[in-house]
């Protein structure tokens, strides 16, 4: 530090030995020795200058605001005679706008850019006495953020006005907006399909007009990068699928564009100016099971594409640059990014990590500093994969040793500790569940199949399935909660081996904690695993933690909307292959007798009379019938074989215009029967001439597929609209959609409205369509609303046929009394997020019939699930009055909370539910007093200052006249009590003398009765 100093000293000294030197020469000069780095106040400034005739040397400062217009202003002045160098120590202040924070003294500045201090010798010209410039010498000063600055400290006395101004002023405390200049486009790990499903980002402009300013000038030269983390388990199936990709609002690909291909490579793109584009593949691979980060680094013309993997060989880093012949435009505001596949492009199969996006700065990392995100580390994907590789190739083994034997007719019962002896090897360390030795169940279940099949072909997922299956059985014999622990490493080694549901199941058990220990990592890798492979409910899972950020899941409803999006395009597509799989999805909820009542099956009452009914000529039961068979619903098991005969009986026998429609529809569509169109098309015409209106529709759809008649078609759709047909207002968006009305070029937002109207009439195709809109806008029409699309998604997404199967296995569970299988099955559904399910978890542990849970874990569960119940969009009524019982009776957390208790009560009141409004007076009666808010929301705000029993009255009175006859006795009779004790309190001493002559009454009749016989008996 010492040698530092000397060198600088004797910098300086050679400074001025040289304008020693320039004087001498006859030279002018000004230079600024020590300017600040930044405006400060009071700062001693040392300006070094000459001159060789008499001048005036000016220092002056000129700041550049945020718009580029720019002001000056004089700092100091003072003359220059001819003689040998000076050096001039002043005090330098710079205006107090410029130094501090506006605090209401110190007046609000513009936002300036930058501030240049200049020191300037002028000579006088002797004819014009004006002053012309010498010499100048300037430095660059960067001033500080307006929020950054220091505050003033004021040490003179103002005026009492003055005071009060900056008061005023002071009171909205004024904040540094907080900008996205780094952008997490995703901070946990999504699992991609390989499908048109990824995860949607759109940037905002910058609140700060500087930062604004900027971007715009560096539109046509960016300074930023992009930075994916990515896991590849298959590459690309077509030609190229997506890993990252911009698209504009004019849906375009802008930059950048990065794809993968079938041989594993990336391939970029990027764009500048119209016309202007420069595709290049990357020549390094991107490894199979793998966790990679690529990264795009864009300055000016000039790209870095860099991988960096972590493989068992350790890290690996490759890099390629080039540059450009035109320059790059990224307008990262205009349009949406995409990770993973989109409207245009698949996906790639694997799993993606935590990207970001540098709006504008380079990667501030070297690839020799990259580490795995912790998230990456905590989850741990490819320890998974390589465990299940030693499986699946320990089961392969052993099944070719067992095919050998097969083959040659020898079934050796020693041959299985044969195998065993020379595979199984001890492992000391602690492992998990589906780690460490392969159990011997799996290789006698492998044994088993092989000999069973004659040494046949015997593939790891056979195996898989066999444990899946046996794990099933297990639990359907099960009665008690320890089963599930006990099933739970049979279901891990068949997930192992490719059995998804056996992956999403132990994914539950996991979540939910019940046979083994809560851990929600493991619950989030299995599901993971099980929904990149496609599993309908493992998606629907997934979509359900990153929207409600349960288990520490980062919430994200873009990425929940990815998920839901995937599964509800399933169930467009299931709902056109119907089998047994798949069950109409209904909502019955477990304390609703009346609907309870109604669930049947083939050998119950309800079934066989509306078969009778049939029998008899009555079109309805006929056609009931054909739909319980068709979809599976009301308990009924799918049966399409036997809907087609019902269908047909009630088109051609009973001429039932519904019955028509759908047996037209089957036909048409070849659902169950081959496909017949023109006998669908007679059906359909029957079905219109009777005035059906969804036919009309149908004959619409039958006129644009098989005829390509859109004028016909058109016109039959908007009359079937206009008598409210949801698929005709679905079919009329498509048309707009694809440009194919008549006469009319493509109108997107005209497609958005007849989906929106489709989609509120309970269609679930227009709900998907219009989600996918909502995830993405329509530029300048519709704006991009992340949570209008996720919630669409997740409805159309609900009306899954297998999630109704499941549903349907815990509801027929319920009907046969086996209590256990049905908490299972619905406690998987209520996991996923289904509102139904959650309510009926926590309606099965409230009631606990027969004791068949734990006390303890019966609590727990109810007030968990009703917890949950009652966050959902719609709940059910019944929820919120037993959430409010619980928080009366301390329940929830110890202690009695009756303000939290009548919240509860108010939303049950709300809904019209009479319980509601009997609870909210039963608490007045004891005294708690009903907040002004609370008041305000039941539009009772009139009786906050009036008696309780004027309230209470209120409150009566209105659980009195709800729609449900059951709560009319009592709620008048608690109406009469109210009565009874106000006439009691008001009137008590009238009620005191009225007794007394009531009890005295007889007394004197009966005086008066012996008086009157025994003048009666003298006469």
């Amino acid at each position: 530090m010492v040698l530092h100093g000397d060198m600088c000293l004797q910098y300086k000294h050679i400074c001025e030995l040289l304008f020693s030197v320039q004087i001498v020469l006859a030279l002018e000069t000004v230079r600024l020795l020590n300017p600040p780095k930044e405006p400060v106040l009071d700062y001693t400034l040392e300006v070094l200058y000459s001159c060789d005739v008499p001048a005036i040397i000016e220092l002056d400062c000129t700041v550049t605001f945020d718009i580029g217009d720019s002001s000056m202003f004089l700092l100091k002045r003072w003359h220059c005679i001819p003689e040998k160098p000076r050096k001039k120590i002043l005090k330098l202040s710079f205006p107090d706008w410029l130094v501090y924070r506006p605090d209401g003294i110190v007046s609000e500045s513009r936002w300036v850019l930058i501030c240049i201090l200049r020191a300037s010798l002028r000579n006088q010209k002797v004819d014009s006495g004006r002053l012309l410039l010498a010499k100048q010498h300037v430095a660059t000063l960067q001033p500080r953020s307006i929020y950054s600055r220091p505050v003033k400290q004021h040490r003179l006395c103002f005026a009492w006005s003055a005071r009060m101004l900056s008061f005023v002023r002071n009171l909205p405390r004024k904040q540094c907006p907080v900008e996205q200049e780094t952008v997490p486009l995703l901070s946990s790990i999504f699992a991609s399909t390989g499908e048109n499903f990824g995860i949607i980002k759109n940037l905002e402009p910058y609140n700060s007009d500087v930062l604004e300013y900027l971007r715009g000038r560096s539109l046509t030269f960016p300074w930023s990068t992009f930075s994916v983390w990515i896991l590849v388990t298959r590459h690309c199936r077509e030609s190229l699928c997506g890993v990252f990709h911009h698209i504009d609002s004019q849906n375009n690909f802008a930059t950048p564009v990065l794809l993968l291909t079938q041989s594993g490579q990336l391939h970029v793109q990027l764009h500048g100016e119209p016309g202007e584009s420069t595709a290049f593949l990357v020549q390094h691979e991107v490894p199979l099971e793998e966790w990679c980060r690529i990264t795009i680094m864009l300055q000016g013309r000039e790209v870095t594409i860099t991988t960096v993997c972590f493989g068992k060989e350790g890290r690996t880093v490759k890099s390629t640059e080039k540059r450009l012949s035109h320059d790059i435009r990224l307008n990262d505001t205009d349009g949406y990014f995409v990770i993973g596949g989109g409207r245009y492009m698949k996906g790639v199969e694997g799993y993606f990590g935590p990207s970001l996006y540098y709006r504008n700065r380079v990667l501030p990392q070297s690839p020799s500093e990259v580490c795995l995100p912790a998230v990456i580390r905590k989850l741990d994907l490819t320890g998974w994969m390589d465990t299940c590789r030693e499986l699946s190739l320990h089961v392969s083994q052993s099944i070719r040793f067992y095919s050998l034997l097969a083959k040659q007719n020898k079934d050796s019962a020693n041959s299985l500790d044969e195998f065993d002896i020379v595979k199984r090897k001890d492992k000391m360390k602690k492992c998990e569940l589906w780690e460490g030795a392969v159990p011997r169940y799996v290789t006698k279940i492998a044994k088993h199949l092989t000999f069973k099949r004659g040494g046949g072909s015997v593939s790891p997922q056979a195996v898989g399935r066999t444990l899946y299956h046996l794990s099933l059985h297990k639990l359907r014999g099960g009665s008690e909660m320890l089963v599930l622990g006990q099933i739970l490493p049979m279901l891990l080694k068949a997930g192992c081996l490719g059995n998804t549901a056996a992956l999403h199941i132990s994914s539950v058990l996991y979540s939910i904690g019940q046979g083994v220990e809560k851990d929600h990592s493991k619950a989030w890798l299995l599901a993971l695993l099980a929904a990149q492979k496609d599993h309908r409910l493992a998606l629907l899972q997934l979509g359900h933690l990153h929207l409600q950020g349960l288990h520490g899941v980062f919430p994200d409803e873009d990425v929940a909307y990815a998920y839901y999006a995937n599964i509800a395009k399933q169930t467009t597509l299931d709902r056109h292959k119907p089998s047994s799989h798949q069950v109409y999805v209904e909502n019955i909820y477990l304390h609703d007798d009346e609907i309870l009542e109604l669930q049947t099956n083939e050998h119950h009452h309800i079934f066989q009379w509306l078969e009778h009914q049939a029998h008899q000529g009555v079109p309805d039961a006929e056609e009931s019938l054909a739909r319980m068979l068709f979809w599976g619903q009301q308990g009924v098991s799918p049966n399409i074989e036997a809907a087609m005969r019902h269908y047909e009986r009630g088109a051609v026998n009973l001429q039932n215009p519904a019955s028509m429609y759908d047996f037209a529809i089957v036909l048409l569509q070849g659902h169950g029967v081959e496909k017949d169109i023109p006998k669908g098309v007679k059906f359909l015409q029957k079905a219109m001439d009777k005035g059906f209106v969804p036919a009309l529709s149908a004959m619409a759809w039958y006129y644009e597929r098989f005829e390509q008649d859109y004028k016909k078609a058109v016109v039959l759709w908007e009359q079937a609209d206009v008598l409210g047909n949801a698929d005709a207002a679905l079919n009329l968006g498509v048309v707009y959609l694809l440009g194919l009305y008549p006469g009319r070029d493509p109108d997107l937002y005209m497609a958005f409205q007849y989906f929106l109207k489709a989609a509120k009439q309970g269609h679930i195709r227009g709900a998907v369509e219009v989600a996918g809109i909502w995830s993405t806008g329509l530029s300048g029409r519709v704006s991009r609303s992340p949570s209008d699309a996720v919630l669409w998604a997740k409805w159309a997404a609900e009306q899954n046929g297998y999630l109704g199967r499941l549903l349907r296995q815990a509801l027929d569970a319920f009907l046969k009394r086996d209590l256990f299988s049905s908490l299972f099955y619905y406690m998987m559904a209520a996991e996923l997020g289904v509102a139904v399910a959650q309510f009926n978890v926590a309606y099965l542990c409230d009631q606990n019939k027969g004791n068949f849970l734990e006390p303890s874990f019966a609590l727990n569960c109810k007030r968990r699930y009703y917890n949950l119940t009652v966050h959902n969009q719609k709940p059910d009524s019944y929820a919120m009055l037993r959430m409010g019982d619980m928080w009366y009776g301390g329940l929830v957390d110890g202690h009695k909370r009756l303000a939290s208790a009548a919240e509860m009560y108010k939303r049950a009141a709300l809904r019209n539910d009479p319980q509601g409004w009997y609870n909210l007076g039963l608490l007045v009666e004891e005294g708690y007093r009903l907040q002004m808010p609370l008041l305000i929301e039941l539009g009772l705000a009139q009786f906050y200052s009036e008696h309780d029993f004027e309230l209470q009255t209120a409150l009566y009175k209105r659980c009195r006249d709800s729609e449900n006859l059951d709560s009319y006795l009592p709620c008048s009779l608690a109406l009469v009590k109210v009565y009874l004790q106000v006439y009691q309190k008001e009137y008590s001493a009238t009620i005191k003398y009225v007794t007394t002559i009531v009890a005295a009454a007889p007394v004197v009749l009966l005086v008066l009765g012996l008086i009157a016989r025994r003048a009666l008996t003298q006469s």
